[in-house]
């Protein structure tokens, strides 16, 4: 029996339908992920590449079963000297640095709570985050910048306390820093990196580490208003991405998987770490700060990768190379997250590389919620039909369920079943819990529309929605026609105030190579949305930009354009 086989009861389904009504995870008493799956992989496989890793300067490493074993069990011993102990806060602002899985796991085998975070962040998110979540411990890439952030957050807490918040604060040095950061030792910051290589690899096993219950992850999360919410995820949660791994990334034993994202993002969780690792598929990382295109694919095709998944922003600026430049052969399944991908974009890499791209949505509350899976044709634009153990239902304002093709916001009826990985709640706001998940149903804000076949279309978040002379607009349908132009690199869709109609329609368009901005191709732009889709849909205002806002999963800020943010 396969260490896959513990945690999934049964594996082989005849089609959604079976799937959706068949599928079930075995979720052991007191699951701890670093216990009960990798120090088991190593037992049974110690030799086996679990962890891939390259950066941008050339830099590679790979790492086996057992190293991955030893290197969390330095780094918990290291941790715990430090004062780390069960059910302590400490955050990792770790990039895409190899260190941050062991030191991920070195949490989870001490029982303390991680709280993945990006390196993006100010003083004042700092400490506003160790306020909220009584950060213990804060480990960090040896970054200047971010150093200096955390620095003076400490001083500023400091000051407002009259005591030193953090009690532990350590740097990881990358691999091409021949020495500490200047001035860190005064500050107080710990060299991870010559502790970790000196550490004992023997880290006992504590008698009770954790319950299914206990708090794993903190994920910060900002929505369109307000501070960032406290998203709380249990022990449990890693099985609840073994649909995600086994069915929509579709990895497999002596694969290599790679999934781009910052490890600040849940979706590093999505595809970094647990489905991955259960279903025996290695982890690949590409450790790089800018994105260049025609890098990740030399990446992707020298290191024989064969599932790969990135937000729609990477495959808009893949298909603008000359992918036949490059060889796919060992490339088996690619998956697109984040925002829906324009069926331009879709049509354009189907045939560049023959590889049908699956949608899927979901939220750092949930894990994947809708999605395009193996046993269904990909619909270019629609995450897809609803993921096991998730009751999906669309909602009018008054509370009742929308008909067939009626817009209506995506939520999940969790009355007779909560699904596996669903968050527990908002950290310490009761009241924001409740507000978003009461009488077992819970809101996402999300707005979306079911198809014949039972295929759903996302819309766009509930305040993302135009309203226009009384008629109601989806930002991404309007996106999608303007990409269509190849004129178009990127756009965002926004309302802007309009005394006459109420709101109007704003397109906020990056041009491709070779194009300049001017009236003309402004009029030809609305010409062109106006033969594509509905005339009234047109932007009635073009921007032209050289950027757009984002997060840093790579989604478009359309809060940020219509506060005027584009640049």
């Amino acid at each position: 029996m396969s260490l896959l086989d513990t945690y999934l009861p049964r594996q082989d389904f005849s089609s959604y339908e079976d799937f959706y009504a068949n599928f079930t995870v075995h979720t052991p008493d007191n699951f701890n992920f670093a216990w009960d799956v990798m120090d088991e992989l190593a037992r049974i496989k110690p030799d086996a590449p679990a962890l891939v890793w390259c950066d941008e300067k050339g830099a590679e490493a790979s790492f086996s079963y057992v190293d991955i074993q030893r290197l969390s069990n330095q780094a918990a011993t290291i941790l715990t000297q430090g004062g780390i102990g069960k059910g302590d806060p400490v955050m990792l602002v770790l990039k895409r640095h190899w260190e941050y899985w062991p030191v991920l796991l070195a949490l989870h085998k001490i029982g303390a709570v991680a709280i993945p975070a990006t390196h993006l962040l100010t003083s004042k998110d700092i400490v506003y985050r160790c306020t909220a979540a009584d950060i213990k411990g804060i480990i960090s890439v040896d970054e200047e910048k971010i150093m200096t952030a955390i620095d003076d957050a400490e001083q500023k807490l400091k000051a407002e306390t009259g005591k030193t918040t953090l009690a532990y604060k350590a740097f990881m040095r990358s691999v091409h820093s021949a020495e500490a950061p200047e001035g860190a030792a005064a500050k107080g910051w710990i060299d991870f990196k010559p502790l970790l290589e000196k550490a004992s690899p023997d880290f006992p096993k504590p008698k009770a580490v954790n319950t299914n219950a206990d708090t794993m992850l903190l994920y910060f999360t900002s929505g369109t208003t307000g501070m960032p919410k406290m998203v709380q995820h249990n022990f449990a949660y890693p099985l609840g991405h073994l649909a995600t791994a086994k069915y929509w990334h579709q990895v497999k034993e002596g694969g290599l998987h790679l999934t781009v994202a910052d490890t600040g993002w849940a979706k590093a969780a999505w595809g970094k770490i647990y489905g991955q690792w259960i279903c025996g598929s290695a982890v690949f990382v590409y450790d790089y700060d800018r994105f260049v295109p025609e890098d990740m694919l030399n990446v992707v095709t020298s290191h024989r990768v064969t599932t790969f998944c990135a937000p729609p922003t990477v495959y808009r600026f893949l298909i603008k190379e000359d992918l036949s430049k490059w060889d796919f052969s060992a490339l088996k399944n690619c998956t697109v997250a984040g925002e829906p991908l324009e069926p331009e974009i879709y049509e354009q890499f189907r045939q560049a590389t023959g590889i049908k791209l699956r949608e899927c949505y979901g939220q750092t509350e949930l894990t994947v919620t809708v999605c395009t899976y193996p046993w269904m044709e990909p619909k270019p634009g629609s995450m897809g039909r609803p993921a096991p153990g998730y009751d999906i239902d669309l909602l009018r304002e008054d509370g009742t369920s929308c008909d067939m093709g009626e817009e209506g916001q995506l939520v999940v009826r969790t009355d007779k079943r909560k699904p596996w990985g669903m968050f527990e709640a908002y950290y310490r706001d009761p009241e924001l819990t409740k507000k978003v998940w009461h009488d077992g149903i819970y809101y996402t804000g999300d707005m979306a529309w079911r198809d014949e076949d039972g295929y759903l279309w996302f819309v766009g978040r509930s305040d993302d929605v135009i309203k226009s002379s009384g008629y109601r607009i989806g930002p991404f349908e309007v996106e999608s026609a303007l990409v269509e132009h190849p004129a178009v690199l990127e756009c965002a869709i926004t309302g802007v105030p309009d005394p006459e109609r109420g709101t109007v329609v704003k397109a906020t368009v990056i041009l491709s190579k070779g194009w300049s901005a001017s009236e003309e191709l402004k009029k030809e732009l609305q010409n062109h949305v106006k033969k594509i889709t509905a005339p009234y849909k047109y932007p009635r205002i073009v921007e032209f930009v050289t950027e757009l806002p984002k997060t840093i999963s790579g989604k478009i800020r359309r809060v940020q354009i219509r506060e005027g943010g584009s640049s």
